[in-house]
C-alpha cells in the first residue's frame, strides 16, 4: 500500500492512500481547468504530481524513518518521455515546480531543464500498477494567440494550469489532515441571492435620494450599466467623473452580466489600501460578510466585528485561493499575483477565469509595468472566458497596447455630455505660491482641502497652520501614519464636514483615490492631470453648490516641488493648463496620456523587459517565471515596516508576540498599525535606539515621542523622511 499523507493514527487505517490523492487531485484539477478548456492537461498534471512518493524511500519518509525525498521531479520526467512537445513542456513546469514554485526552463547547467536530465531519483515505476496515463494531443490545446507576445500567452497558459493544480492538491491534502478547516469552505450565498439583494439596496436608494442633478445623472448610468450588462464577455470601459456614482453602477453590471453570461466571481481591483476598505464595507453592507472577502495586506478577517468566528475563519481560508462570489482587492495583490512563480500566489489565479473584473480608478495602473499588465488583462479575456471592465473618471488611452484582438467597449453613450452634467467645479490656475501666501489663503477659508506632493511639505504646511488663531479642526493626513490612525481622522474630519465646523486638511496625495469626503475648496500642488482629476472628485462631490473651487498652484518652495517621477507628471500636466481652458476636460484628459506615454516611450511602459524575456525562447518554451516573478515588483522601494503602539489593541497585540514562540501569527492584527519607511530612515530610527525587534521580523517603534498624534512618524534627528504612499 502506498501513502500519500498521514495523519495522527500510527496503524495507517485513516491515512490516505497516494492512489486516492492523485485521482482526487485530477478530478479537481480538471474541474477548475474546465472554465478555460484545458481539463485534460490539468487531470494529466494531478495524476503525474506526486508519483515520485511510489518510491520506497519516500514511504519510509511517512512513517519518519527516512530524510528528505524528491517526489516532484519525477512527474516532470514522466511528462516529458510520455507526451509530445509542446504538450509535455506545459507539465514538465507545473509538475516540477508544485510545491517550490514553477522553476525557469533554464540551460544543460541551470534550472527545469538540467533538473529532468540529472536529477537523482529514487525507483517509483510501482505507479504504473495503479495510475493510468491519460491521452494527450495537439486538439487539446485550445488557447488562441494573438500576432505579438506569444509568449506572454503560452506561459499565462502555464500559470493558470499550475494554479489549478496547487489549489487541488491544496484542498485534497487540507480535506484529509484538517477536515474541521475543510469544511468551512464554500459556505457562501449564491448569486441569485446577492442580486436581490442588490436589487433591494438600489430601490431603497432610489426612493430615499433626493432627486438633484447629481442623483438624476447617477441613476442614468446606472441604467446604461445594467443594458450593456447583457452584451457577452469582453473588455469594456467605464468613463464616469468622480462622483457619478462608478462604484455602485458598475457592481450593478458585474451582477447583471454575470447571471447573463454563466459566470462564477466578480472582483473589484482599486490602486491603494487607503480607499479599499469603504468599498469593501460598502459590498458587505449589501450582501453580507460571508460573501466579500477584502484582501490587501493591512486586512485582518479577525477584525470583522460583525462576523461570526466561523465567517472570519472562512474568510481567511479564501484568501488563500479567492474561492468566495466578491473579491475586493489591490492591484499589488492582483498584478503580483498573475506574475508570480510561487504556489501561495498562483494557487488563487485559475478563479479569476469566467469572471467579471473591475479595475477602478484604472489611470493607476503602474506605468513602468503597464504593456505587461494590459498583456495580463488581456488574456484573461481572450482565452478565460472573463470580462474586464477599466473603470475611471480619467479614461487612459490604453487601446494601441493591447491585443490586436481585445477593443475595449464604453459603457456610457456619450462620456464627454456626461461629464458636463457633472461637471461640479472651476479649476483655476493659481501660478507659483510660496508657503506663506498659500497658508494665508487656507486659513481665510472654514473648509479647505490643500494636497501636496511630498511628506515634507505637508508636515511643515500643517504646523503653519496650525499654529495659529484659526488652528481649531485642522487635520494633516500622509502615510507616515498608520492605517488605523488613518481612519480615525477621516471619520473626524467627515464629521466636522457634516456638521459645518472648520475643517482645514493637510495631505500627500493618498486621499486622492476614491476617499468620500467632500470639501467646498481644494488646492492641489501641480501634478499630472488624472491626479488633479482626483482631487477635484474631492469638491463639491455631491454638488451642493452649483460650482466647487479648485486651485492648481505651483510651490515656490524647495521641499513642496516634485521630484522624480512626479516632476515629469507635473511637467506634462502643466503643458495641459496650457492648452486647455478646462485641463479636466476629456479631450485635454485624452491628450494628456498621450503625452505621457509618448515621452514615456514604449521601454519605459514595460521597465524590466518582461514581454520580451518572454518571447526570447518561444520555440523552445523555455520561460523564466523565476525572474519574472522577481522582476515584476509594483512596491519596490524595499521598505520596511515599523509598528506603532497607537492605541490599547496595539499594545495588547505587541504584548502578545514579545510573550508567543511564534509572533508570525499575530502579523495579520498588526498590519493595520504599521508605517512603512525607507532603509536610511529605518537605519536612523535604529541608531537612535527607537526601535525593538520581536521574532527578527516585527519592529516595534518603542520611543513613542517619534509619534505624533497629529502628523505620525517623524524623522529621529536631522534624517528625512521621504514621501510613501501605500
Amino acid at each position: 500500500m502506498y501513502y500519500a499523507h498521514t495523519t495522527e493514527k500510527e496503524d495507517k487505517s485513516d491515512w490516505q492512500t497516494l492512489e486516492e490523492h492523485l485521482t482526487n487531485v485530477a478530478t479537481i484539477s480538471s474541474a477548475f481547468a474546465t472554465d478555460f478548456n484545458a481539463g485534460e492537461f490539468a487531470y494529466a498534471g494531478g495524476l503525474l504530481h506526486d508519483i515520485g512518493k511510489y518510491s520506497p524511500e519516500f514511504q519510509k519518509r511517512l512513517e519518519g524513518n527516512y530524510g528528505r525525498v524528491d517526489h516532484s521531479t519525477a512527474g516532470a520526467r514522466e511528462a516529458e518521455s510520455l507526451y509530445p512537445f509542446p504538450m509535455s513542456r506545459f507539465l514538465e513546469y507545473i509538475v516540477a515546480g508544485h510545491h517550490g514554485g514553477i522553476p525557469d526552463y533554464g540551460t544543460n547547467v541551470n534550472g527545469l531543464k538540467k533538473r529532468i536530465r540529472s536529477a537523482e531519483l529514487h525507483d517509483y515505476s510501482s505507479y504504473t500498477k495503479e495510475i493510468p496515463t491519460p491521452v494527450l494531443n495537439s486538439s487539446h490545446i485550445r488557447f488562441s494567440c494573438g500576432k505579438n507576445n506569444q509568449g506572454f500567452t503560452c506561459s499565462f497558459f502555464t500559470r493558470m494550469l499550475y494554479s489549478c493544480l496547487v489549489d487541488a492538491d491544496s484542498l485534497d491534502t487540507e480535506h484529509v489532515t484538517r477536515p474541521e478547516q475543510s469544511a468551512l469552505r464554500g459556505q457562501y450565498d449564491t448569486f441569485e441571492e446577492l442580486l436581490n439583494r442588490f436589487e433591494d439596496h438600489t430601490k431603497t436608494f432610489d426612493t430615499g435620494t433626493e432627486k438633484n442633478r447629481i442623483n438624476q445623472c447617477r441613476n442614468d448610468v446606472l441604467a446604461q450599466c445594467r443594458e450593456k450588462a447583457r452584451l457577452p464577455p469582453q473588455m469594456f470601459t467605464l468613463t464616469v467623473p468622480t462622483g457619478g456614482g462608478k462604484t455602485l453602477s458598475s457592481m450593478a453590471f458585474a451582477l447583471d452580466h454575470l447571471k447573463k453570461n454563466d459566470l462564477k466571481r466578480i472582483f473589484y481591483v482599486i490602486p491603494y489600501t487607503s480607499i479599499i476598505e469603504q468599498n469593501a464595507d460598502v459590498f458587505r453592507k449589501i450582501f453580507g460578510n460571508r460573501n466579500v472577502l477584502e484582501h490587501h495586506s493591512n486586512y485582518d478577517p479577525k477584525r470583522e466585528t460583525e462576523a461570526t468566528d466561523p465567517i472570519r475563519e472562512s474568510l481567511a481560508l479564501s484568501t488563500e485561493n479567492w474561492d468566495i462570489p466578491v473579491v475586493v482587492t489591490t492591484n499589488v495583490q492582483f498584478f503580483e499575483s498573475l506574475f508570480s512563480n510561487r504556489r501561495s500566489k498562483c494557487r488563487k489565479i485559475h478563479n479569476l477565469s469566467k469572471s467579471v473584473i473591475i479595475l477602478d480608478e484604472a489611470q493607476m495602473l503602474p506605468i513602468g509595468y503597464l504593456k505587461p499588465c494590459l498583456a495580463a488583462l488581456s488574456e484573461l479575456v481572450q482565452n478565460y472566458g472573463s470580462t474586464v471592465v477599466i473603470c475611471t473618471a480619467t479614461q487612459p488611452k490604453i487601446g494601441s497596447f493591447l491585443d490586436e484582438r481585445t477593443k475595449p467597449l464604453e459603457i456610457i453613450d456619450a462620456p464627454d455630455k456626461l461629464y458636463e452634467t457633472l461637471h461640479r467645479v472651476h479649476v483655476n490656475n493659481a501660478g507659483e505660491l510660496d508657503d506663506e501666501e498659500l497658508s494665508d489663503r487656507l486659513r481665510d477659508l472654514k473648509q479647505v482641502l490643500c494636497i501636496v506632493n511630498t511628506r515634507k511639505h505637508a508636515s511643515s504646511l500643517f504646523d503653519t497652520i496650525s499654529d495659529s488663531e484659526e488652528s481649531d479642526g485642522c487635520f494633516h493626513l500622509s502615510a507616515a501614519m498608520c492605517p488605523v490612525h488613518r481612519r480615525t481622522i477621516l471619520e473626524e474630519i467627515r464629521n466636522r464636514l457634516k456638521d459645518g465646523l472648520p475643517c482645514r486638511v493637510i495631505s500627500t496625495q493618498l486621499i486622492e483615490a476614491g476617499v468620500d469626503i467632500d470639501f467646498p475648496v481644494v488646492y492641489r500642488a501641480m501634478t499630472g492631470i488624472d491626479s488633479v482629476a482626483q482631487a477635484a472628485g474631492r469638491c463639491n462631490r455631491e454638488g451642493k453648490s452649483e460650482r466647487g473651487e479648485v486651485y492648481v498652484f505651483r510651490s515656490a518652495e524647495a521641499y513642496g516641488k516634485a521630484t522624480s517621477w512626479q516632476k515629469r507628471v507635473a511637467e506634462i500636466g502643466e503643458m495641459i493648463f496650457n492648452e486647455y481652458e478646462d485641463p479636466l476636460s476629456l479631450d485635454a484628459v485624452e491628450k494628456y496620456f498621450h503625452k505621457l506615454y509618448f515621452y514615456e516611450g514604449d521601454d519605459r511602459l514595460d521597465k524590466k523587459g518582461i514581454l520580451h524575456s518572454l518571447d526570447e525562447r518561444l520555440n523552445e518554451l523555455a520561460f523564466p517565471f523565476e525572474k519574472v516573478n522577481d522582476d515584476f515588483a509594483i512596491i519596490e522601494n524595499g521598505t520596511k515596516d515599523v509598528v506603532i503602539p497607537w492605541d490599547a489593541e496595539a499594545r495588547v497585540l505587541i504584548k502578545k508576540i514579545r510573550k508567543n514562540g511564534f509572533p508570525e501569527n499575530f502579523g495579520r492584527g498588526l498590519q493595520g498599525y504599521t508605517v512603512a519607511v525607507y532603509p536610511q530612515v529605518f537605519k536612523d530610527l535604529e541608531k537612535s535606539r527607537a526601535l525593538d525587534t520581536i521574532g527578527e521580523r516585527f519592529h516595534v517603534l518603542t520611543d513613542e515621542s517619534l509619534y505624533s498624534e497629529k502628523t505620525g512618524l517623524m524623522k529621529p534627528s536631522s534624517a528625512e523622511m521621504p514621501l510613501l504612499i501605500t
